[in-house]
């Protein structure tokens, strides 16, 4: 019956997202605040049908997002804070992302790509997901704010991971809005950076190395790292950007980086290296690997497929440094050979 039941619960899964999806496009968090509420000043809050809304609210009880304090009066529960939006670890604009219908509709197709090998995604829009992003400025900033929000506790502990002070130029390739460059350059007082993305991956760099008061040390720059990458510096950082790849692509993207590194450079790549066997206590990497397979081409790897990639690319790889909590997140050290 125990099997039985988790079974169930998986393939409730699409409803649980689209429960919760529909919370956040609501606005509920926001509306409850730290305040309780009768679900018919929520639906007159929200503009909602007060009977659907107080079975959607009770669902979301079912889930422990809100609690049900009294019958039909909610308030938010633990899981349901980080949606709101007004909180330092609001996980909002990731929940938007992905319960988007651009995203849920490859999902339709899973099964084809299991087949063919290949990502849906371009097949139901004519294009890959980033270039798919850069035509939609709304996704691509709620793209942009996800990576911020699910960047930041692994940007926290990779300074504490591993010594940056012994670098000059930190140059971040991929560095997106400079969440992990701040965290960087805000440990390592001397040192100086580089993010480096796309013209719509860098539009709020400058606000959030402001922000982290590491301005004045930092260079903003746009390009393709596909076709260049900024030259001169001492140590180049790939986070999270070589599973978004297949294989072909990402020896391009470190080939760029070995062309632009001085001899005595160094590479750091940041991402989550499944183990050689699978872990059943953390799913998370593996169906983070078939959402790869499915919007984008790209996969997760083992240490060996990393290594492999480097050595294809002119890196030999010399230490792998676990990050200081247990998550599946590994730092990569390589050196051009």
């Amino acid at each position: 019956m125990a099997a039985h039941q988790r079974l169930m619960n998986m393939m409730f899964g699409t409803i649980c997202s689209q429960v919760v999806g529909t919370a956040a496009r609501l606005g509920l968090a926001d509306h409850l605040g730290d305040n309780e509420l009768d679900h018919r000043e929520l639906a007159e809050l929200t503009d909602t049908h007060p009977g659907a809304l107080a079975r959607l609210l009770r669902a979301l009880a079912a889930l422990e997002i809100v609690i049900e304090t009294h019958p039909g009066t909610f308030r938010l529960g633990a899981a349901g804070l980080p949606l709101r939006t007004d909180r330092p670890d609001s996980q909002a604009a990731a929940v938007l992302l992905f319960t988007d219908p651009a995203l849920l509709d490859s999902w339709k197709l899973t099964e084809e790509a299991v087949r063919t090998g290949q990502p849906t995604f371009a097949g139901l829009y004519g294009t890959d997901f980033f270039s798919f992003l850069a035509t939609k400025p709304e996704l691509s900033e709620r793209f942009n704010a996800t990576m911020r929000q699910v960047s930041l506790p692994i940007a926290q502990l990779i300074p504490v991971s591993y010594d940056f002070t012994r670098y000059h130029t930190v140059i971040d390739i991929g560095g997106g809005d400079g969440t992990l460059l701040a965290q960087i350059l805000h440990g390592a007082r001397a040192s100086h950076g580089v993010v480096f993305d796309s013209p719509t991956g860098v539009a709020e760099a400058s606000a959030t190395l402001t922000a982290a008061g590491v301005a004045d040390r930092c260079r903003i720059t746009a390009g393709d790292f596909f076709s260049a990458v900024p030259q001169g510096g001492d140590l180049y950082v790939l986070k999270n950007i070589l599973h978004d790849w297949d294989d072909e692509r990402c020896v391009t993207i470190l080939e760029q980086c070995h062309k632009a590194m001085p001899a005595g450079g160094r590479l750091l790549i940041v991402e989550s290296v499944l183990p050689d066997a699978v872990d059943t206590a953390n799913p998370a990497p593996y169906l983070t690997d078939i959402s790869m397979l499915v919007n984008m081409g790209g996969q997760e790897r083992t240490r060996n497929e990393y290594e492999t990639l480097c050595r294809r690319a002119g890196f030999e790889v010399t230490a792998v440094h676990p990050t200081v909590l247990p998550t599946s997140y590994s730092l990569i050290e390589a050196t051009p050979v």
